[in-house]
């Protein structure tokens, strides 16, 4: 899975990733008629060349595989060129049925000497995890709740003082009314100690299989138990399917000796909505009252664990984010930390990749189970992995989604994977995990913080203003254009990878020194600034 470059004296403009690559990437427009040097050969392209898009290095028939990254990502369907562009008119998606030899105990971790003896400053909890924020959860158990939430959000924000949508109203008065009203100046911090409120809304509870319910209560379990909270309330309407018992049970899974404060409200018990809404209140403002006395202490970089995504991926994301992004994991594995790779439809022809670097048989053959699983759950519907790239992926240079896998598994780097989860369950073994997510952005960001990560990289190619209401969420850039256009959703650019500005592992440094000042709170995401706190569970069954 390590990524070589392969590019000849002055070929700045084109690149090959890996040397067994029969396709090169153009990292600027190139029009037709530019001559190109290949490994001594000379190619001339026969027609222009978006930037992010690839040409052929040799002629291709019908039913010759396409190379990428040094596996299969795709299937000419009809002659094409040397020199020419591959495009989803002529290249459709196909991996490779062999499996690569085994690569278990090869593994060369990275120097980190520079960060033996490293911190981070994080929030201890009695159960022994460390959280790199500190937030009091309220969570409804069905979307019955969904108004009450809303309800005690807004009364909480007016409360502390704490509207992160200030400027937004000010803004509003001035555009309706030519001046900005009354001041709306923030008021002093009544818990320093604390990094907010954080109020899920969802769409499921009630409705669905009782398969969905359950899964549901083990995701908010997770949340409610993560060591990025200091505790919770939990509004239930009473009649749902997803009951106050089943998250109790939830709960207790994790928090055996009931450690962390959680309290539930049933609406359909309370004398009133008044009533329902002061006890709610009351949970929350005492809630807050007790995280406040928790401070940030020094704890190693082994109680990190982050979450890998990618959203909104272009042709460079393979090339320089994401493989940054898997440098760093490589770094925190070294250091004795974990690391949690998701979105298994784009993890689609690269599982042998993956199955070699499990470390035994029980996890590959889980791997396998999981994903052989998730395609025939997609294909009762009429679904398929190769669905998977987005009208903005493919304009943007990834065309199959074994291309786009090829790349987004870089995202993982090449330590040992040691343990598969399936969603919703918590990250118990340190080191590399991989967790049954969809592609869904958002949908998999949930899932990484509800099995644990707390902190997560998240690298873009066109630009996503994902965030999460537990875990702060650092976004990187996989080109420069985008890191400035929309800097204020971006965290890091690694667009200098793609210029040949400095190396993936010095940038990598860089970025987990990023990450330690992130999780010790020196340093807040963009996605937390923008209070930008998605929460989509995965509903796997159906509406009934």
């Amino acid at each position: 899975m390590s990524q070589t470059i392969a590019r000849d004296s002055g070929q700045l403009d084109t690149l090959r990733v890996h040397a067994a690559d029969n396709v090169r990437v153009a990292l600027k427009d190139l029009p037709a008629g530019s001559e190109i040097t290949d490994n001594g050969q000379h190619i001339t392209l026969t027609e222009a060349i978006r930037h992010k898009h690839k040409f052929t290095l040799t002629p291709l028939e019908p039913g010759d595989t396409v190379i990428m990254y040094g596996v299969t990502v795709g299937r000419a369907t009809q002659p094409i060129a040397q020199g020419a562009a591959i495009t989803t008119d002529n290249v459709e998606h196909s991996t490779a049925s062999t499996a690569p030899q085994a690569k278990r105990g090869n593994w060369q971790a990275p120097d980190v000497s520079h960060f033996h003896g490293a911190t981070f400053d994080g929030y201890h909890r009695p159960d022994g995890q460390v959280g790199t924020a500190n937030v009091w959860l309220v969570v409804p158990l069905v979307f019955c709740e969904n108004r009450n939430i809303e309800v005690l959000r807004q009364c909480v924000a007016d409360a502390l003082g704490e509207d992160p949508f200030r400027e937004y109203k000010q803004l509003a008065r001035e555009l309706l009314h030519g001046d900005a009203g009354e001041s709306s100046s923030p008021r002093e911090r009544l818990f320093p100690n604390v990094d907010g409120v954080r109020f899920l809304t969802h769409t499921l509870g009630c409705g669905g299989t009782d398969g969905d319910a359950q899964a549901l209560c083990q995701l908010l379990a997770g949340y409610i138990c993560h060591p990025n909270v200091a505790g919770a309330t939990v509004l239930s309407l009473g009649c749902q399917k997803a009951q106050i018992d089943m998250i109790k049970a939830a709960v207790q899974a994790r928090d055996p000796k009931g450690l962390r404060p959680v309290h539930y409200l049933e609406q359909q018990a309370s004398q009133n909505e008044t009533a329902l809404i002061r006890e709610s209140l009351t949970t929350i403002f005492d809630g807050l009252a007790t995280a406040n006395q928790v401070e940030r202490a020094p704890a190693p970089l082994s109680k990190l664990s982050i979450g890998v995504e990618c959203g909104g991926s272009d042709g460079f994301s393979g090339l320089s984010a994401n493989p940054l992004v898997g440098a760093v994991i490589d770094r925190l594995v070294a250091l004795g930390g974990s690391g949690i790779l998701s979105e298994f439809p784009e993890l689609c022809g690269v599982e042998h990749e993956l199955i070699a670097r499990c470390s035994d048989d029980a996890v590959a053959e889980r791997f396998s189970e999981l994903m052989e699983a998730y395609q025939r759950h997609a294909a009762l519907v009429g679904a398929d992995f190769s669905m998977n790239p987005s009208p903005g992926n493919i304009r943007d240079g990834l065309i199959t989604d074994a291309m786009k896998s090829a790349g987004a598994a870089k995202k993982g780097g090449d330590s040992p994977v040691v343990d598969v989860l399936d969603y919703t369950e918590p990250q118990t073994r340190a080191g590399l995990s991989l967790l049954c997510s969809p592609g869904n952005d958002v949908e998999s960001t949930t899932a990484l913080a509800g099995s644990g990560a707390n902190l997560i990289m998240f690298t873009t190619g066109l630009g996503t203003p994902t965030g999460n209401p537990v875990t702060p969420v650092l976004k990187i850039a996989s080109n420069s254009a985008l890191a400035t256009r929309m800097s204020d959703i971006i965290d890091f650019d690694a667009g200098p990878i793609i210029r040949g500005e400095v190396e993936i592992g010095e940038l990598a440094d860089r970025l987990l020194e990023m990450c330690i000042e992130t999780a010790s709170g020196r340093y807040q995401p963009r996605a937390v600034t923008l209070a930008q706190y998605d929460f989509i569970p995965w509903k796997r069954g159906v509406s009934l």
